[in-house]
């Protein structure tokens, strides 16, 4: 159960975690204190199999609208990806991924709207990173090198996505009956190192909230650990690095109020430090943080 004491327990047992500071990140031209100023990541998706319908854009026209929306109502970036995280979605090939995604990159990037690619494939990262994207969303752990030397090359950001598998697509486990920061710390404290190995200066990490995990499968359950796992998640801050989360909207608790229930996540994801919020909600999410008084001005 939340409450008070609950909250309280948790922060005094982590207090260093709770004081740690994260960098700055530089996304495009301008370098962020997200722990001053949250930002606010919309999301739209060009994938007809997302779940989240309110998402999908049918056209690269589509697709630009939205994202000036979302820019308008207070996104500081638009994530874009061109392939559904859904374990029953199709497959689409990297050159499909990449002719749906570019155009729409290279028309945001002419408006001044930031833009971030979620991918996995480095060819649809090089492409998109050529057009302009400020940021990769890493979706996979395979032929991270050549990824993160693409990044480095184009002087972008980098979010590290929990990912067990060799992609997104490939639905793993996670551990569930214990405590997952252990897992967690392990896995991005590696992929950090690494990435900077490479030449990436600009890194962020994800726990990977709103994929899909072969064990995690009960809406409750599944609910629950979201829960949980956004208002403990300033346990990763000692990494240094800014904290990603995907906003989740729990379609079986919320049903036809599932658009509010971004807003409710953000509320626990606000009190566990994240800096990134992605969601596609963004004015709901946006009003959150500012009632909350998350946001200082910035978006």
């Amino acid at each position: 159960m939340l409450d008070l004491t609950s909250l309280a327990r948790l922060a005094e047992q982590h207090a260093h975690a709770l004081a740690h500071p994260v960098a700055a990140v530089r996304i495009g031209a301008v370098r962020r204190d997200l722990d001053a100023d949250p930002l606010i990541m919309g999301v739209v998706n060009l994938s007809r199999d997302s779940t989240y319908r309110d998402s999908v854009a049918v056209s690269t026209d589509s697709a630009v609208r939205r994202a000036r929306v979302m820019s308008a109502q207070g996104a500081g970036i638009v994530d874009l990806g061109a392939e559904s995280s859904t374990a029953s979605a199709a497959r689409v090939r990297e050159s499909d991924q990449a002719s749906a995604l570019v155009p729409v990159i290279e028309a945001l990037t002419a408006e001044g709207v930031a833009t971030s690619v979620e991918a996995y494939s480095p060819r649809v990262v090089a492409d998109c990173l050529s057009a302009g994207a400020s940021v990769v969303n890493l979706t996979g752990s395979t032929d991270l090198e050549q990824t993160y030397e693409l990044a480095a090359a184009h002087d972008a950001a980098v979010i590290l996505c929990f990912v067990p598998g060799a992609n997104v697509r490939e639905v793993g486990d996670i551990p569930l009956g214990q405590d997952p920061f252990g897992v967690l710390t392990d896995y991005f404290a590696g992929r950090i190192e690494q990435a900077r190995a490479h030449g990436v200066r600009e890194l962020m990490i994800d726990p990977g909230l709103g994929f899909y995990y072969g064990n995690l499968t009960d809406p409750l359950v599944r609910a629950r650990y979201q829960a949980q796992l956004l208002l403990a998640s300033f346990r990763l801050r000692e990494l240094g690095v800014p904290i990603c989360q995907a906003m989740p909207h729990a379609f079986d608790l919320f049903e036809e109020e599932f658009r509010t229930a971004e807003g409710f996540f953000a509320v626990l994801a606000a009190l566990g430090k994240v800096n990134v919020f992605r969601t596609h909600e963004v004015s709901h999410v946006r009003a959150t943080l500012a009632a909350l008084g998350a946001l200082t001005g910035g978006s």
